[in-house]
């Protein structure tokens, strides 16, 4: 077992809850799990040891809400999703992380406008934009880019769901279920690029109650929380989180 401290096991367990909280009702807050973990270790292994912790909270997630998902959605952005997987693979390596940072960090808000100004267009622009095939593909090579390069696909996906008006628990079933499916294609590419090993697995374990603790208050919170209040808050936390990247 690798040597960590007890502040550093703490900060680890609280980014553990904050995850388990995106898997399970709040999409967006993990993006300061990221912001912490990467104070304790170094950014690039810290990317690492998240994957595996983001992939068990997935797994909670997508045994609870296994019926609350759209199948349809997720097949429609997969093969774009691989385009950014693979773009972001090959840029990992060569920007640093002050640049990465402020890269999502105004990726994510230029989303969040975007959502916000598809709000306010009128109905023929809400009901096109959803359908549109660029849409579809500029959210899935995006999502597939920030999840390789920084795990920060979840404000992506939050305006993708949002256009397409699902649900609180289609909403978090369908994530569910696309983040587990993408962070699995994602391990190869990390323990390729040495970001996941044998040591980054040994600090995972001492985070998993975090996530488990996480998961449980989610699921338990997410029912009393209206629809609207709900997507207001994620885009919320989306822009603290982006605002987050690019100041720090």
């Amino acid at each position: 077992m690798p040597d960590i401290t007890l502040w550093e096991i703490a900060i680890g367990l609280l980014a553990g809850v904050l995850i388990g909280l995106s898997k399970t009702g709040f999409a967006t807050i993990s993006i300061f799990s990221i912001v912490m973990m990467s104070q304790i270790f170094p950014a690039k292994e810290a990317s690492g040891i998240i994957l595996v912790m983001l992939i068990a909270a997935d797994i909670i997630a997508v045994v609870y809400y296994r019926r609350n998902v759209v199948w349809s959605y997720l097949l429609s952005l997969l093969p774009w999703v691989m385009i950014g997987l693979v773009v972001g693979y090959y840029v990992l390596d060569q920007i640093n992380n002050s640049q990465l940072q402020i890269m999502l960090g105004v990726l994510i808000l230029s989303l969040i406008v975007l959502n916000v100004c598809r709000e306010r267009l009128g109905e023929k622009l809400n009901e096109k934009l959803p359908q549109s095939i660029w849409f579809t593909s500029s959210m899935g090579i995006l999502a597939g880019f920030a999840t390789m390069v920084g795990n920060v696909a979840a404000s992506v996906m939050v305006i993708y769901f949002l256009a397409k008006g699902l649900p609180k628990k289609e909403f978090i079933g369908t994530g569910a279920w696309f983040f587990f499916v993408v962070n699995l294609i994602k391990v190869p590419f990390l323990v390729d690029l040495g970001l996941i090993t044998m040591n980054t697995l040994a600090y995972d374990t001492w985070f998993l109650p975090g996530i488990i603790a996480g998961a449980v208050i989610g699921i338990k919170l997410l029912p009393y929380i209206p629809q609207k209040q709900f997507q207001h808050i994620i885009l919320v936390l989306a822009s603290v989180g982006a605002l987050r990247l690019i100041i720090f």
